[in-house]
């Protein structure tokens, strides 16, 4: 199991604003993640503008999908979209 823990940075509702897990390793690299509307859509965009997808879409049960991505510097971060009904 990873630890993992939710962080509130006193937001104007009540869902976490940001996560933070322990590495599982010591090279382990900080990914960053950017809200979009569409993860599917980001995607695509991604990849129009030369960047690469690493992780396809995946879901977060009852909480939203994420996809792991590298831009043109090879800069990896990640796409998140709210979606509380994810499966």
């Amino acid at each position: 199991m990873t630890d993992y823990w939710h962080i509130d940075t006193g937001g104007g509702d009540d869902t976490p604003d940001g996560g933070l897990m322990a590495r599982k390793h010591p090279q382990q690299p900080i990914t960053n993640y950017v809200n979009v509307p569409s993860v599917t859509k980001f995607m695509a965009k991604v990849e129009k503008l030369g960047g690469k997808i690493c992780m396809p879409k995946t879901a977060v049960p009852q909480m939203g999908y994420f996809a792991v991505c590298q831009d043109t510097e090879n800069n990896m971060f990640a796409l998140w979209e709210i979606n509380m009904k994810a499966k």
